[in-house]
């Protein structure tokens, strides 16, 4: 159990880090980029657990990486201006 948290934190980690890396002007500071990548696959990875049961390590981090990427991805910000044209022009 403490070796599939601690996959599952290396694993947010570098999810994280590869966002950070690829999508680093869409994403707020790095240490909140990181934090939230692990974060989410310790969360990932108890929900997961919880719900197979030991034994589903693999599965277990499948689990970790979707939730890492999923609460990744609420950080984005939009790439471009957002031009909204105002109700009385």
């Amino acid at each position: 159990m403490i070796l599939e948290a601690l996959g599952s934190a290396a694993l947010g980690l570098i999810l994280a880090w590869a966002a950070a890396h690829r999508l680093g002007h869409r994403l707020p500071t790095r240490p909140l980029v990181y934090s939230t990548g692990v974060a989410g696959a310790l969360f990932g990875d108890f929900v997961t657990h919880t719900a197979l049961g030991p034994g589903a390590g693999l599965l277990s981090l499948l689990g970790a990486a979707i939730i890492a990427v999923a609460s990744l991805s609420l950080l984005l910000r939009p790439a471009g201006r957002l031009h909204r044209r105002s109700a009385t022009a």
